[in-house]
């Protein structure tokens, strides 16, 4: 379109090289540019050239990139415009009404290299203003501070997914439809441009339900802690469980690598599916599940049913402990937590192990039957701590 073409200077300072660099790359067939005319987004892909440059590329492994779409990035400069004039985090502060040590602090937690470089971008400038809104507010800054880090963290992790999946499904298959360079980009922009507007209000959707379903569970937990003075700022009870699968890393040697994965996955998956309303997924590492739920009584009996529902080899096992613990950037830490992550290691496969705060938790079961192994010694633990195997109860015969 004509609204995009641009300058060969300004083609050259989008993409940080000399315009006679731009033009011989041109004429080397690495950036696709049609009858001499520049775009924001043949400037967008030379930025890339650029940096293969850098890390020793030569021209001819550029050209065959490019010839087989590889290369094909440019159309994002267009749906995600992010390098408008630069402001210095001196400018940014008055701006937004925030101390400079704080929009720095700020731009290093969202992860962007302008906290490196010491200059925002006018999008940069309008989220400080949202934050300075947020605090005048009321909302306390070393809660607004872990929130940004779990955004961060959390949507980072959304944006790689999207742009790896979008590679796996969309980039590949026209790579190997041997689609020209030129109409590939084309392709993705309008595939992209179409998927775009759809992304946040999803994200949204997903957020508000998320959101109305803990609002609830707090209101709950609220009215069902203890508040008496030993209660503290920032500590939560919860029921602790982590769950792996034993002899996970002899089944990946003798599987292989695939096969390990796709067990991961239906494990996961088969967790997600089954987590009775209250409990949460904390995160993941590798082939360990980490839950919590304010209820030992639902997480125990779920751990009970789920071994008896996955049935494939190698088993998991599962520990469970019942403690406060300190809650921060959407985590759980402290000698609460440690004990549940000691206990799921000294269960075998196909067990149950809890821990003395889990059974007086539960209390007397009409599911549920804990047979105590004694004392057992646990790494990092001073004395030693009692466990129990927790079962279904046997039915009464009649």
């Amino acid at each position: 379109m004509a609204d995009d073409l641009i300058s060969l200077n300004e083609a050259a300072r989008i993409a940080g090289v000399a315009p006679s660099t731009l033009q011989r790359w041109a004429r080397a067939g690495v950036i696709p540019v049609k009858q001499g005319q520049w775009t924001t987004a043949a400037a967008a892909q030379a930025r890339v050239v650029g940096r293969m440059r850098e890390r020793g590329h030569s021209l001819d492994e550029l050209r065959r990139a490019v010839r087989e779409g590889r290369l094909a990035f440019g159309y994002v400069e267009d749906l995600l415009p992010g390098r408008e004039r630069a402001l210095t985090r001196e400018q940014a502060a008055e701006r937004a009404g925030l101390e400079e040590a704080l929009i720095e602090r700020m731009m290093a937690l969202l992860g962007t290299p302008t906290a490196v470089e010491g200059t925002l971008n006018d999008q940069d400038a309008v989220a400080m203003e949202w934050i300075a809104d947020v605090l005048r507010a009321g909302f306390p800054l070393v809660a607004l501070l872990q929130l940004i880090r779990v955004y961060a963290q959390s949507i980072r992790k959304i944006a790689e997914a999207e742009v790896r999946l979008f590679h796996l499904y969309v980039h590949e298959p026209l790579i190997r439809q041997g689609v020209d360079a030129l109409q590939m980009a084309e392709e993705m922009e309008g595939l992209a441009r179409d998927l775009l507007p759809l992304t946040s209000p999803l994200m949204e959707y997903i957020h508000q339900r998320y959101l109305r379903f803990y609002i609830e569970q707090d209101v709950v937990g609220h009215m069902e802690a203890e508040l008496g003075p030993q209660r503290q700022l920032g500590r939560v009870q919860m029921a602790f469980c982590f769950v792996d699968l034993t002899g996970f890393t002899r089944y990946t040697e003798e599987e292989g690598d695939e096969e390990a994965f796709d067990l991961v996955e239906r494990f996961v998956e088969t967790v997600e599916a089954t987590l009775p309303a209250e409990a949460t997924i904390v995160k993941t590492i590798g082939d360990e599940v980490m839950i919590v739920s304010r209820d030992p009584v639902t997480l125990t009996e779920w751990a009970v049913g789920f071994l008896a529902l996955f049935q494939e080899r190698p088993q998991p096992r599962v520990g469970v402990h019942y403690g406060r613990a300190v809650y921060r950037d959407g985590d759980y830490f402290g000698t609460e937590v440690n004990l549940a992550h000691r206990v799921v290691a000294r269960a075998q496969g196909g067990e149950v192990m809890v821990t003395t705060s889990v059974v007086d938790g539960i209390g007397k079961s009409n599911y549920l039957e804990f047979d105590p192994i004694g004392e057992v010694d646990l790494k990092g633990f001073p004395e030693p701590v009692d466990l129990f195997v927790a079962r279904p109860r046997e039915p009464v015969d009649a």
